[in-house]
């Protein structure tokens, strides 16, 4: 009964950012697949400094091809992880990793849902709690949603299957041929997930 009540919360939360004539079908918990992900999409470039990079600034520029691990950290995600998602910047699954990664870098927990309606996937977050937060500041975090992104439904294609060690992964394939995945944890049911793959592929 637990479990039911926050779903629907979460539904609740849902439905109020919605345009009149829209319907939710689905909602999910999700984490967002681990391992290898989407490239960031492209950022504004900065205004030009005034009075150039100095000494230390070109110094590091000269040194700092050495001294990242970006490749090295890359080969340890997709050692452990394997490969989250993929999709070039600006692409639907970079933007919407984007805005995951922006969401994360608050303060307090937030969880993350995945919601289809008749017309748009949506990607959203409820509303940060701490760690030692009341009940009733729970329960309010959970229908209070901020949307992170949202993607035609006609444009994506889903499959619920298994990846490594995890038999509750959702794929996301939109139609520019970027994708994503999340998924549950292994003691959690994958019925949400399989929930938001039918409501997806629903005429």
């Amino acid at each position: 009964m637990m479990a039911d009540e926050v779903q629907a919360r979460y539904a609740e939360g849902v439905t109020r950012l919605l345009p009149a004539g829209e319907r939710l079908r689905a909602v999910a918990r999700v984490r967002a697949g681990g391992g290898l992900t989407p490239s960031a999409p492209p950022q504004p470039a900065a205004p030009p400094a005034s009075g150039g990079p100095g000494f230390l600034g070109a110094l590091l520029n000269v040194l700092s091809p050495n001294i990242t691990f970006g490749r090295a950290d890359d080969f340890v995600d997709w050692l452990f992880f394997g490969v989250g998602g993929r999709g070039e910047p600006g692409s639907e699954a970079s933007s919407l990793h984007h805005a995951l990664t922006v969401a994360a870098k608050g303060s307090g927990v937030r969880d993350i849902l995945l919601a289809v309606t008749d017309q748009r996937l949506l990607l959203g977050a409820t509303a940060p709690v701490g760690l030692l937060s009341s009940a009733a500041t729970d329960e309010q975090a959970q229908t209070d949603i901020e949307l992170l992104g949202s993607v035609p439904r006609t444009a994506i294609a889903a499959r619920v299957g298994r990846y490594r060690l995890n038999w509750k992964r959702l794929r996301l394939d939109f139609a520019d041929g970027s994708w994503l995945s999340f998924h549950v944890p292994l003691a959690e049911s994958g019925s949400p997930l399989r929930e938001v793959a039918a409501a997806l592929s629903a005429d």
